[in-house]
Order: C-alpha cells, then sequence, then structure tokens
C-alpha cells in the first residue's frame, strides 16, 4: 500500500449500529489508507441471546492483516466497553498503546488481577497533552464523562482536522474530572474541523443532561434521611458517584462498606491518583456485619443485574457478609444497558418483597448519564463548525436521530456508515467507498469462538428443543445387541398420561431399523442417520419440537 497521503478515511470495526464494543480506525494515504491509527479496543456485554459467551469482541483480522501499517493505539478512556479487548486483541497486533494516566492504572490494575494477562507497554500521555504517532498528531481534549479523564481526540493529519468525541457531556460541575471545554472546542473550530466522528448514544433525548453535583445533592439528601441500612450501586468506574456516596456517608454519620473485586479496584486506583482525597477510609465487607444498620453505606457491584455480582447474590440471598431487609434503603445509581432489563427488574422485585426501599432514576435524581443529549450535541456543533458528521457509539435509531439533527443544524455532509464501512473524508465529498472484514469474537471462558461457529447456535438448539443421545451396538450381521442406551434432557420427562418420552425415543429406533434394508444395517453411518431422522421426527409429532440427536454406533 503506497504512502502517498492523498486520502483521509474513517473504518469502525465496532461500535456503530450497537452500544459498546467500540474500535474505530483512522487511514492515512491512498487506496484506503497507507498508515492506520487505532481508536479504542471495547467489548460488549452478552445477553440470554448469546448463552455460554462471556463478552463480545471486534474481529481485527483486517489490522492483523495491517498490522505493519498501524501506527499506535490511543484509548480515550477506561470503560470496558473502549478497553476491554484490549488484553485479547493486543498481542494480535503488539502496536504502542497511548492512554492517560488513570486509564493506564485501570489497565494495570486489571492485569494484575487477571492471571495470563499481557504486559502492554503503554505510552503515558497527561490529560489535556499532544503527541505525534506515525503522521498522526493526535490531542487528546478533556471532557466531561462518568469516568476521570476521559478525552475527545483532536487528530490532525496533512489533509485535515477530525474530532473524534469519544464519550462526553456538559457539565459545568462534574464532582471529579474536567469540564468539557467550550473555549478549546471552539479554538479547534476557528481551525477547521473537516469532521465530527459522533457520539450518539443520548441523541433521542431532548435538552441537556443535569449535573453530576445534582445527583451529589440528592445521594446526600437520601442517606441523610434513611432509617435503616443503604446500599448503593453503580459502575465500579463512576469515580464521582463513589466519592459523592461517600461524602454523603460521612455527613449522615455513616461508615462505607465497599464490596466486589471491580469496586474495590477502582478504589484503589482512585485512592492513588488522589481523586478520593479528603474521602475518610472505607472498610471491607467484613465489617458490615458489626456496624448499627443506621450507621452504614455498603457500595455494590452489579448495578446490570450480573448473576455473579454482589447484588445478585445478595438479592438471592446468597450472600455470606451482606444482607438486606425490611426497612433498608436500595440505591439504583445507574442506567439499565438496554438487553439487561430482566435481569436488573428480578433484582428489583426480590428487594421489594423483601420490604427493601428501591430508589431508581425513575423516582429520585439518582443517576445522570455521562453522554450528550440533543441540547448538548447542537451545542458542540456549533462550536466545531464541521463540514462532515459521522454518527457513531450508537444502534439505528441514534445514528438517524444524531444524523437528523446534524443536517437541521446544516450540516452539508452526514455520513450514516457500519461496521466494516470505509468512509472517505478527504478528497471530495465524504461517503462510504469501501468495506473491510469486520464481524465479532466471542469470549467463551477460556476461548475465542468466531462468531461464525457452531457454538452459539448449537446451545440456542439445545435450550429451545434438548437433546436425546442414542448409544447402540450392531453385530457384524447388523443385530442390536442388547438394548439401546437412551438419554434425554431437556425433554418433557411424558410424551402422554402412562407414555414415557423413552419410549417414544425407543420405538423411533425400532422403526428405523426396521425401515433399513438388511445390508445397510451393517453401515453405521447409515444406522446413525436412520435413528437421527426417526427420533427427531417421533417426537416433534408428539411435542411439535425437534431435539439435537447425537448417535452413537459401536460394532461388535
Amino acid at each position: 500500500m503506497a504512502k502517498a497521503a492523498n486520502e483521509l478515511v474513517f473504518a469502525p470495526l465496532g461500535g456503530v449500529g450497537e452500544i459498546g464494543m467500540n474500535l474505530a480506525l483512522y487511514g492515512l494515504g491512498s487506496g484506503g489508507g497507507g498508515d492506520w491509527l487505532c481508536v479504542d479496543m471495547g467489548v460488549s456485554f452478552a445477553d440470554a441471546e448469546l448463552p455460554g459467551v462471556d463478552l463480545i469482541m471486534p474481529d481485527i483480522r483486517f489490522l492483523e492483516e495491517e498490522r505493519k501499517n498501524l501506527a499506535g493505539i490511543v484509548l480515550t478512556h477506561g470503560h470496558e466497553d473502549h478497553v476491554g479487548a484490549l488484553f485479547a486483541l493486543w498481542p494480535k497486533l503488539k502496536a504502542p498503546v497511548y492512554a492517560t494516566p488513570f486509564t493506564a492504572a485501570l489497565i494495570e490494575s486489571k492485569r494484575s488481577g487477571e492471571p495470563g494477562a499481557p504486559q502492554i507497554p503503554i505510552k503515558i500521555v497527561p490529560s489535556g497533552g499532544r503527541v505525534t504517532i506515525g503522521p498522526f498528531d493526535v490531542e487528546f481534549i478533556p471532557v466531561a464523562h462518568s469516568i476521570p479523564e476521559s478525552h475527545a481526540l483532536a487528530i490532525r493529519t496533512p489533509l485535515g482536522l477530525v474530532v473524534h468525541t469519544g464519550d462526553w457531556k456538559l457539565d459545568p460541575t462534574p464532582v471529579i474530572g474536567a469540564t468539557t471545554d467550550e473555549k478549546k472546542f471552539r479554538a479547534l473550530g476557528a481551525e477547521g474541523v473537516r469532521a465530527v466522528i459522533s457520539d450518539s448514544t443520548n441523541a433521542v433525548r431532548e435538552g441537556e443532561s443535569p449535573s453530576e453535583s445534582e445527583v451529589a445533592k440528592s445521594l446526600a439528601e437520601i442517606v441523610r434521611e434513611a432509617k435503616g441500612r443503604v446500599a448503593l450501586t453503580t459502575f465500579a468506574s463512576n469515580v464521582a458517584r463513589l466519592r459523592s456516596a461517600a461524602l454523603a456517608a460521612a455527613a449522615a454519620g455513616r461508615e462505607v462498606v465497599v464490596v466486589g473485586r471491580a469496586m474495590e479496584r477502582i478504589v484503589n486506583v482512585a485512592r492513588e491518583m488522589r481523586l478520593l482525597d479528603g474521602v475518610p477510609p472505607f472498610h471491607g465487607m467484613d465489617a458490615y456485619q458489626s456496624l448499627p444498620r443506621d450507621r452504614v453505606v455498603v457500595l455494590l457491584t452489579g448495578s446490570q443485574g450480573e448473576p455473579r455480582a454482589a447484588l445478585s447474590r445478595i438479592a438471592d440471598d446468597d450472600h455470606p457478609e451482606i444482607a438486606l431487609d425490611r426497612g433498608d434503603t436500595l440505591i439504583f445509581s445507574s442506567r439499565t444497558i438496554p438487553g439487561n432489563e430482566k435481569a436488573v427488574n428480578r433484582i428489583l422485585n426480590a428487594m421489594i418483597e423483601r420490604g427493601v426501599e428501591v430508589l431508581t432514576d425513575r423516582n429520585r435524581l439518582v443517576h445522570v448519564s455521562g453522554h450528550p443529549r440533543r441540547g448538548e450535541l447542537a451545542r458542540m456543533y456549533e462550536w466545531l463548525k464541521p463540514e462532515v458528521v459521522v454518527p457513531v457509539h450508537g444502534e439505528a435509531l441514534h445514528l438517524a436521530e444524531n444524523a437528523a439533527l446534524a443536517r437541521s443544524l446544516g450540516i452539508g455532509e452526514v455520513v450514516i456508515c457500519g461496521n466494516g464501512d470505509v468512509v472517505r473524508l478527504v478528497p471530495g465529498p465524504a461517503e462510504v467507498i469501501d468495506e473491510i472484514p469486520a464481524g465479532r469474537l466471542y469470549r467463551d471462558g477460556n476461548l475465542m469462538v468466531e462468531e461464525a461457529a457452531r457454538t452459539v447456535p448449537d446451545r440456542k438448539r439445545l435450550g429451545f428443543a434438548g437433546i436425546v443421545s442414542v448409544a447402540l451396538a450392531l453385530t457384524g450381521k447388523g443385530v442390536i445387541e442388547g438394548e439401546p442406551l437412551i438419554k434425554l434432557a431437556g425433554l418433557p420427562e411424558f410424551a402422554a398420561p402412562g407414555r414415557a418420552m423413552a419410549e417414544v425415543v425407543e420405538d423411533a429406533i425400532d422403526d428405523a431399523l426396521d425401515s433399513l434394508p438388511k445390508s445397510r444395517r451393517r453401515d453405521p453411518d447409515a444406522v446413525t442417520q436412520a435413528v437421527e431422522r426417526s427420533v427427531r421426527g417421533a417426537v416433534n409429532a408428539i411435542w411439535g419440537k425437534k431435539p439435537l440427536c447425537h448417535v452413537l454406533v459401536l460394532q461388535i
């Protein structure tokens, strides 16, 4: 690929048409990009539609092929949907990684708790710093978000300036960290912005988001008024929220107990980075039982209903140290990610049935989003005055709403794209000009599984219709020796009153063998296929579902 800088392209491998799994590429060169800059390397979290899958990551086949041209990987902030795939994918690329101090500290803290995680040499860039990465001049522009040290990126190239917003919002009083600097973004606009690659997560919501400091005031009121124990669950990375909860506890004469490994890890990093200065020390969960009910605030993981997190175990009355009962208060200080509603509602209902008062953003100001609403997007577009807007970080509805807003503001070029699309930003009109390989990888336990593999579809079928396992011993003359060994899993026990489903399967096996000519009964493959068809057909005729059927034929 030639290195002449005559074309600047944007190519997302994740984070477009979906929420999470963010990975964006910028190419500078000819024929789709000679040098590449990677921005973020995140994960998505699997739901019930992907049984057994732990995490979803972008497929980086294209980057692996282009790794000699990959100038570097830049991380906008430390949320898992922006950095969570780094340990799994970086070893395939081994490109320089650039991050600010808090993000780098989070990655190192996580690495120390994951056996086998690679040691990634991270080049530390100060918040607000500027660094040259190959032909790209990248400036980290601090923005307000729900984790410290979040940044937009001003990416300067010989062909023009692109602003990659990352995750951001407008918040004049963010509790921790920088505000989104109007003066700096206006200066970029005056410099001349060719394109904005724009966060779309909240583009369906009118107005502007409330400030984090307003949540802090509300939490202080709730904790002050509470009679029993107070538990608060939020994203562990929301250090501002943890700080606000801790200060609310101190003002009410309560001690803070931290529960959950992710929460403990974030708290330790925040202490090291001096983001919790002035906040009294926290206790481990072993202190919970010894503290009076009206003198404790417990910070919990599990705001998304994760089955192994502390809150889910408490809801199931299965936690060894922590319990919540009638008269206690549980604060859900987070937004439920789409797809997690059932898991979260299960916890809400369990707690309410137990007599716990549950507070969410539906009935109290206990959470604000870290993403811009329409009013905030409009202000950013006014400051930057871009020629092009490319909506990212959102599902199709969010992208369409962001695009419509940009057009209504007079922005001449708006490009809707998807993962794998190559968008030419310069020269000429911005448009999709090509496509590169894109897809998903599943982390399944300790293994990585391609999206196209049979693993997940087979699990779905198992979950829907179960499995029948049959083992047969055949003599050389094609005669069954002994009784077939049959095992059913996931099927109804009875096909009809007084008739077991196993009997249906036994009859289907007999029918299959009777239907085969004697010559074919000596062929294990023919017997296997005949038994599979007969069993699935017989069960379907009674149940209306076709189970998986595995047949083992042993010749004796």
